[in-house]
């Protein structure tokens, strides 16, 4: 059984940076595609960012683009998430989720573990 711990939210003030990180433990994590999903108040949940099992694939949201970085330390078992010019309206829970496949996908519904999330608050 995969456990995903996320640590790193906080309250910023917009234009603000935070690093996010996810942990896991179980089985090897270089058999899982690894992604951060976010979940503003109201709304449903969203991809971010998403990183294959050797940290040399990645894919973002447009909305993303050019401010956020995923990457992964699989010697640590973590992914990270870098996220620079942080919005109010990126405000809310950030989850990393794994996939029993070896590259990171889009979709919500093919991750098989997830994080219990961490809470993003930037003020404007």
């Amino acid at each position: 059984q995969v456990q995903l711990v996320e640590s790193g939210g906080g309250l910023v003030q917009a234009g603000g940076s935070l690093r996010l990180s996810c942990t896991a433990s179980g089985r090897t994590f270089t058999n899982y595609g690894m992604g951060w999903f976010r979940q503003a108040p109201g709304k449903e949940r969203e991809f971010a960012a998403v990183i294959d099992w050797s940290g040399s694939m990645t894919l973002y949201a447009d909305s993303v683009k050019g401010r956020y970085t995923i990457s992964r330390d699989n010697a640590k078992n973590t992914v990270y998430l870098q996220a620079n010019s942080l919005k109010p309206e990126e405000t809310g829970v950030y989850y990393c989720a794994s996939r029993n496949v070896r590259f990171g996908t889009v979709y919500i519904m093919e991750y098989d573990h997830w994080g219990q999330g961490t809470q993003v608050t930037v003020s404007s």
